[in-house]
C-alpha cells in the first residue's frame, strides 16, 4: 500500500512538472500571435493615413520620396498647390529670403481671410536686407479674356522685369491661355466669382492687392479692366508714380441721389453722411495704403451689410474709407480717364472706327493742370478706358507714334 501511494505522488509530481511548461508555451504561443496581429492592424493604420501638411490641403501619399522632409514645409509657404509641394520647397527652401520676398508661382490656396492677414505683414525695419527695386504691380480685373493683350506686351516690352509685375483677377474657371512667352502667363490669381455692384467687386479689388503685397517689391499698385489701355510709354509712368507722395484714387462728395443718396443711416455712428464719399473704381496707390485698405474689418463689413441693392459698394467703400482715415495721402482723383459726357451708367466706348491720332492726342492732354506732389502738372491721365475690343488694330498702328511705345 505504502508503495503505491508512492508511485502515485510520484505521478503527479511528473504531471504538475509537465503541464507548467506546458502552459507557459502556451501563453507565449498566444502572446506572440496576439503580437503579430496587432502589429498588422497599427501597421495598416499608420499606412493607411495621408500625410496632410495642413487641413484642406493635398495629402502626399505615405511612398512619396518626399514625406520624410514634411516638417521643413511651413504653413503658408507653398511652392506649389500639387502633391509634390514639399519636394519643391526643400528643393526651392522655401524658407530662404527669396521665396519670402516673392512667390514664383501665384497659386495657392489660402482663403481671404489667410491672405488678407499674410499681405497685411509689415517690417518694422526700414532698411531693405536685400536690393529693392520699385515695382509697378499691374492688377486686372476681369470676368474673361483681356483684349488687348498685345498692346499691353508691347508697352511692357524690353522693359526692366525687375520694375513691373502683373497680376490678374478672372471667373474662376477662365483660363488666359496665353503662351509661355507672354507676359501674362501664369499670372492668373486664385479668384472667385464676382457680381456687377455688389461687394464681391471690393473683395476682387482687394484681393488683388493682397496677392501683389506678398511681393515686397510692389511700391505702386494699379486697378486695371479689361477695356483700359495705358497712354504714355512705361518709363512715362514709371518715373511719375514712383517719383509721386500721393496716391490717385478718386473721392470726392457727391450731394446727389448718385452720391449721398445711397448713404444709409444704420452706418451711424461710425460712418456719418458727412463722411461719405464716391469715386471711380480705377484706382492708383502706394503700398502703405494699400495695406490699410486690405486689413480693415470694421468698415468693410459695414459696407458689406448695410451698402447693398443700389448703394454700389465699390464706388464708395475706399473713398469714404480713405478720406476718413487717410486723406493726407490720397490726391482724390484718379489717374484713369473716362468719359462720362453721353450720361446715364455707362461711359463713352472707343471702338475701332473712334481711334485716331487726335483722340488720343487729346486723352493724353486734358486740357487742364492736376495737383501733382506739391506742385501741378498737365499730365493727369496715364491710363484710358473704355475701349472696345475692335480699337485693338488700330490701337497697334498708330501706339508706337503717339503713345510711343
Amino acid at each position: 500500500m505504502r508503495a503505491r501511494t508512492e508511485r502515485d505522488e510520484l505521478s503527479k509530481d511528473l504531471s504538475a512538472g509537465v503541464t507548467k511548461p506546458l502552459c507557459f508555451l502556451i501563453v507565449f504561443v498566444i502572446g506572440i500571435v496576439i503580437g503579430l496581429a496587432s502589429s498588422s492592424h497599427v501597421d495598416r493604420y499608420f499606412t493607411s493615413q495621408p500625410y496632410n501638411l495642413n487641413r484642406g490641403r493635398e495629402s502626399i501619399p505615405p511612398n512619396s520620396p518626399s514625406t520624410s522632409s514634411i516638417t521643413q514645409t511651413t504653413y503658408d509657404q507653398k511652392c506649389t498647390t500639387s502633391t509634390d509641394i514639399v519636394t519643391n520647397c526643400v528643393k526651392d527652401e522655401c524658407l530662404s529670403m527669396k521665396s519670402f520676398l516673392s512667390q514664383k508661382n501665384l497659386n495657392h490656396n489660402m482663403t481671404d481671410e489667410e491672405l488678407f492677414w499674410r499681405a497685411s505683414l509689415v517690417p518694422d525695419k526700414a532698411h531693405y536686407p536685400f536690393d529693392r527695386m520699385p515695382k509697378l504691380a499691374f492688377m486686372f480685373l476681369t470676368r474673361g479674356p483681356l483684349p488687348f493683350i498685345p498692346l499691353w506686351e508691347r508697352f511692357f516690352k524690353g522693359q526692366d522685369v525687375r520694375k513691373y509685375s502683373i497680376y490678374v483677377h478672372t471667373s474662376p474657371e477662365f483660363d488666359l491661355g496665353v503662351s509661355n512667352s507672354s507676359v501674362f502667363y501664369n499670372r492668373q490669381i486664385p479668384s472667385q466669382v464676382v457680381e456687377w455692384g455688389t461687394v464681391s467687386l471690393v473683395d476682387a479689388e482687394r484681393r488683388l492687392l493682397s496677392n501683389a503685397l506678398l511681393d515686397f517689391s510692389n511700391e505702386r499698385f494699379i486697378l486695371l479692366s479689361e477695356s483700359c489701355i495705358p497712354i504714355y510709354n512705361f518709363q512715362k509712368i514709371y518715373k511719375y508714380l514712383t517719383k509721386s507722395i500721393y496716391s490717385y484714387l478718386d473721392s470726392y462728395d457727391d450731394p446727389s441721389r448718385y452720391g449721398r443718396g445711397r448713404y444709409n443711416t444704420y452706418m451711424k455712428p461710425e460712418i456719418r453722411i458727412r463722411d461719405w464719399r464716391k469715386g471711380s473704381q480705377w484706382f492708383e496707390m502706394h503700398r502703405a495704403l494699400a495695406i490699410k485698405i486690405i486689413s480693415d474689418s470694421k468698415y468693410y463689413d459695414l459696407f458689406k451689410k448695410y451698402c447693398t441693392d443700389d448703394c454700389y459698394p465699390d464706388e464708395h467703400y475706399m473713398p469714404t474709407f480713405v478720406h476718413m482715415f487717410y486723406g493726407e495721402l490720397n490726391s482724390d482723383r484718379t489717374v484713369t480717364y473716362v468719359d462720362w459726357s453721353v450720361g446715364g451708367p455707362h461711359p463713352v466706348i472707343f471702338e475701332g472706327g473712334n481711334i485716331t491720332k487726335g483722340v488720343l492726342e487729346s486723352l493724353r492732354k486734358s486740357g487742364k493742370n492736376c495737383v501733382y506732389n506739391k506742385g501741378t502738372t498737365d499730365v493727369c491721365y496715364l491710363f484710358a478706358r473704355k475701349f472696345d475690343p475692335s480699337a485693338l488694330e488700330p490701337l497697334l498702328e498708330i501706339s508706337s507714334v503717339v503713345l510711343e511705345y
